[in-house]
């Protein structure tokens, strides 16, 4: 169910509409910045794509670049750090403002300091909205509803970090230990 509707009622292009995806590796055409935000939404105005720019944390970059938002990004994003190319992502999901958010690895990517600018618009995105998100790095992870864990393709706990944490037998206190030991 979606907004109360049956799924298998609904037809693809609007199950589509619905659905907002952030990946790993996201999808980057090479056209400029202004564009790959603006795939997120049919007819999206300049203003609407800066300030999904904006909630993303991105506006600041493209704007100090020497082109802005008119700044290629090369095939597949090649231009932009990983960083940058999961923020200009974000970016596009704001835009599209979906009633449920899949985020794939995020910030796997990332490095610590990149990692919390992007946590801080992945929050205020996920705010609102079914988000499902899949994620290794816990930290990611720590202040969602509830926390699944898979382990050969079953879900083998489910809970909140507290809860979760709670269980120092637990997979998720197992998974948190091993982290920790290589930080």
């Amino acid at each position: 169910m979606i907004d109360g509707k049956d799924i298998r009622r609904l037809n693809l292009k609007s199950l589509r509409l619905k659905i907002g995806l952030v990946q790993q590796e996201p999808a980057f055409f090479a056209t400029s910045i202004m564009e790959n935000i603006a795939y997120g939404k049919d007819g999206a105005t300049e203003a609407e794509v800066i300030a999904a720019a904006t909630a993303a944390n991105v506006h600041t970059f493209i704007s100090g670049l020497p082109d802005g938002y008119k700044t290629p990004v090369g095939e597949r994003g090649v231009q932009l750090s990983g960083g940058q190319k999961q923020r200009i992502a974000i970016a596009r999901a704001v835009l599209k403002n979906p009633t449920i958010l899949l985020l794939d690895e995020a910030t796997s990517a990332l490095d610590a300091e990149s990692e919390c600018v992007l946590q801080e618009a992945l929050e205020r995105l996920m705010r609102g909205r079914t988000t499902v998100l899949v994620a290794h790095r816990l930290s990611t992870i720590r202040g969602v509803d509830s926390i699944g864990v898979v382990q050969d393709g079953r879900i083998v706990e489910q809970g909140s970090h507290g809860e979760l944490v709670s269980r120092p037998d637990g997979a998720y206190s197992r998974l948190l230990q091993l982290q920790q030991h290589r930080i």
